[in-house]
């Protein structure tokens, strides 16, 4: 497995979508950016990205929901209008950006933002059968937890509510001397 050298600077022409990179003349340029779809395009954008010979993860979640007001399990994608798409800038830019159910390459100053390895890998670790799931219904209303990671690791909150159709969390949370109601990640609260 080979990670895109930090040093590389990537830079694009507007007009024609070409770049030019500095750094070592030698070494596979391949790396995974994020790509914008079209709304609930995911699947197509994916599609035509395969048929371009370009590497695609679309991370799913899966998850309970209630439907019709009937309770059932649905998978969908775990950043809806996003994919990832492991494709050299320089060479394949132009057919990714005009690619069948995508909107645009997401991109930060001159060029598309370079998403590293690692994270692609520790979200592909996550998914059991294709799909991350997270377990239901671990806190009650009003159960006491704590902040596991983040900028308010180790503070103490009251769990309020979950948020529907997300792995987010409504929490109380408690200080010196006031109260906030804060939204984060289900994953990062643990029971205390």
């Amino acid at each position: 497995m080979q990670l895109c050298k930090k040093s590389t600077v990537v830079h694009f022409d507007s007009k024609s979508a070409v770049a030019n990179t500095l750094g070592e003349p030698n070494w596979d340029r391949k790396c995974w950016y994020v790509v914008s779809t079209k709304i609930r395009s995911e699947a197509t954008a994916c599609a035509s990205l395969d048929r371009l010979g370009i590497e695609v993860f679309l991370p799913m979640i899966r998850e309970r929901k209630a439907l019709r007001g009937k309770s059932g399990v649905t998978t969908s994608p775990l950043f809806p209008g996003y994919l990832f798409a492991k494709f050299d800038a320089s060479s394949q830019f132009r057919a990714v950006a005009y690619a069948q159910g995508v909107n645009n390459v997401v991109a930060f100053g001159h060029g598309p933002s370079v998403v590293d390895e690692s994270i692609i890998q520790a979200i592909r670790g996550h998914a059991i059968s294709g799909a991350i799931e997270f377990s239901e219904n671990r806190f009650s209303s009003g159960q006491a937890v704590r902040i596991q990671d983040g900028p308010l690791c180790g503070l103490e909150a009251v769990f309020q509510k979950k948020l529907d159709g997300t792995s987010r969390a409504v929490l109380l949370l408690k200080a010196i001397s006031f109260q906030a109601r804060v939204i984060l990640e289900s994953q990062l609260v643990a029971n205390m």
